[in-house]
């Protein structure tokens, strides 16, 4: 029997990146996802998104030294799933739809001793499908695994307390969708910055040597719950913050829907 990686001399895990994020940090993601999960609730009026974000509300700023309430904590996937300016983002074979998140995140790598550093941030569009998310609340996690973009800068000094953003759809040229004005930053949310990182990095595995972590920090508007359209192949979506450079453009790629399954073969 091979002996556990762990326990070979002179093997050194190798360095990956890996995509997560935080949801339920913003009132409007709050209000949004409570219409689209109270009907899976029957054991009383509140979702589970609204107790999730009254937890953040009672425990999500904690006194400096002192942990608080963790948040939701979603993962996306590795450097694979990363996409960047004008690259395009997903609709998966087997997906319904997809839905826009416009976000700032952060991002991170872990030195030698396994201490975690704040590179910095950079605004990004966490993919994801809504419409799968909203069949049943357990199918959030599936939900998640799409493509997602961030760039194109990354700002190392930037205050992340009242930031003002917008996020728009094209299609052919012509505004299919216009967030207005969407507030991000810790004034606009119900967890501290630092509260979403100690509950991220608490974990070992999130803090082994050489590691890159992008870590998604929620939004405050989705188009979901107000749009009668569908995202159809090259629709541009386009997300930009203060501060954070130019805007993030990144086209739809809608891939040839499929039900066939996958097939395992013997190795």
């Amino acid at each position: 029997m091979r002996t556990p990686i762990s326990e070979e001399p002179n093997i050194k895990p190798k360095a990956r990146l890996l995509v997560s994020g935080t949801g339920l940090t913003h009132t409007g993601s709050v209000d949004q996802r409570d219409e689209m999960h109270k009907k899976e609730e029957s054991s009383g009026p509140k979702s589970d998104s609204r107790k999730m974000f009254e937890l953040g509300l009672a425990g999500g700023r904690p006194a400096p030294g002192q942990r608080g309430t963790a948040p939701e904590w979603f993962f996306k996937g590795d450097a694979r799933i990363l996409r960047g300016p004008n690259e395009p983002l997903d609709i998966p074979s087997f997906a319904p739809d997809g839905g826009e998140e416009p976000e700032i995140a952060g991002v991170y790598i872990i030195d030698s001793q396994g201490a975690p550093c704040r590179i910095g941030f950079v605004q990004g569009n966490e993919w994801s499908d809504h419409v799968t998310e909203n069949i049943n609340y357990l199918y959030l996690a599936p939900s998640k695994l799409r493509t997602c973009a961030i760039g194109p800068e990354i700002v190392t000094d930037l205050a992340f307390d009242d930031l003002r953003g917008r996020c728009r759809v094209f299609r052919q040229d012509q505004v299919i969708y216009d967030s207005g004005e969407l507030r991000t930053g810790e004034r606009n949310m119900c967890h501290s910055l630092a509260n979403i990182e100690d509950h991220h990095f608490k974990y070992p595995q999130h803090r082994l040597p050489g590691d890159i972590h992008v870590h998604f920090f929620g939004t405050s508007k989705l188009s979901f719950q107000h749009r009668d359209w569908k995202y159809q192949d090259g629709d541009v979506v386009e997300v930009s913050f203060e501060g954070l450079g130019a805007p993030l453009r990144n086209p739809i790629r809608r891939l040839e829907p499929s039900q066939e399954p996958v097939t395992v073969v013997l190795g």
